[in-house]
């Protein structure tokens, strides 16, 4: 898939790719061409993925990558047609083979292609406040309005009847029509992705980036970063409140009710009409249900069924949180 935000400048010689990265090349990889990478969902016959986990391994025993960087313990779990490339540190790996497909993915620079609304196509189109920047190839639908000093960079995306704040930021992202952004939001910045080093931290690049569906609003303050390899998403008619951070690649349902200060780590799913109190914490690589409550500073670090409500920390079942504080 094209992604109009990194330049992806494949394909690239499997055989000197590894070399490059220093991998060992043990199954004399020669003629192949990798055209990009992607997640074990997503990747297709040109592409290389990783597995670095046994939670993914249903993913990966359908993935239709051609290569797949990943552990000897988990190489069993990946189909005959991925050839495996058999390696220490996944994650590691994969963010240096990233890198060499989408060099200019690990910093974000400023965008220097931004113009003052008034010297745009957009002076006519949009309702907008004083010193507003519009990037290059921007696309905004009707009856928009946009605060005082926001900046919209290059190649976003803003559907119809939105109302995007004053000292917004958005980059990397696709919003739908009828959403508001609310003051002081930061829409599609890398995440807080990187190997700690004691030299000089290790940047994983951020290739993903950020999709608001339809009739959404996202509070005052608020940051939602872009993904990694995947999207981080929203879904239809989902509110933040302010001050709500949300990590690389979640998944966040339809209907959704998040209250002020929750902070998500990275690549969670939430399913449909969660509700959620202030100040919860939601850990990294979880599945959280449909319908689930879960109670205002709660700490959830463990996956959640459909229709539960929890609460404390760690989060466990309202019942049992009541029985056990009375």
């Amino acid at each position: 898939m094209l992604n109009p935000f990194f330049k992806n400048i494949g394909p690239l010689n499997i055989e000197k790719l590894l070399v490059k990265v220093g991998i060992e090349n043990k199954e004399k990889f020669r003629k192949d061409k990798i055209y990009n990478v992607s997640d074990l969902a997503s990747a297709t016959n040109k592409d290389l993925t990783f597995f670095h986990s046994q939670n993914y391994s249903e993913l990966a025993s359908k993935t239709k990558a051609s290569y797949c960087i990943t552990l000897d313990s988990l190489s069993h779990f990946l189909p005959k047609t991925c050839k495996k490339i058999i390696v220490q540190n996944v994650l590691l790996t994969m963010a240096k083979v990233t890198k060499e497909f989408y060099p200019n993915s690990v910093v974000d620079e400023f965008d220097s292609t931004v113009k003052d609304i008034s010297k745009t196509i957009f002076k006519k189109k949009v309702k907008y406040g004083k010193n507003v920047l519009i990037g290059k190839n921007v696309k905004i639908g009707k009856n928009c309005l946009i605060g005082h000093n926001s900046i919209i960079e290059k190649n976003v995306i803003i559907g119809s009847n939105c109302s995007i704040g004053s000292n917004v930021i958005i980059r990397n992202t696709i919003i739908k029509d009828s959403v508001n952004i609310l003051d002081g939001c930061v829409i599609g910045k890398k995440g807080f992705g990187f190997f700690p080093n004691q030299k000089k931290n290790i940047r994983y690049p951020h290739i993903g980036i950020v999709v608001i569906n339809d009739n959404c609003e996202i509070g005052c303050s608020s940051t939602i970063d872009r993904g990694s390899l995947s999207n981080t998403i929203i879904g239809k008619n989902t509110f933040l409140d302010n001050q709500i951070h949300i990590a690389h690649n979640n998944k966040i349902g339809d209907n959704c009710i998040i209250a002020g200060q929750v902070g998500f780590a990275g690549s969670s799913t939430l399913g449909n009409n969660v509700m959620i109190g202030g100040q919860a914490g939601i850990s990294g690589h979880l599945k959280i249900g449909n319908n689930v409550h879960i109670g205002g500073g709660s700490g959830v670090i463990k996956d959640i069924t459909d229709n539960t409500k929890v609460m404390g920390y760690p989060a466990k079942n309202l019942r049992e949180f009541i029985k056990d504080n009375r």
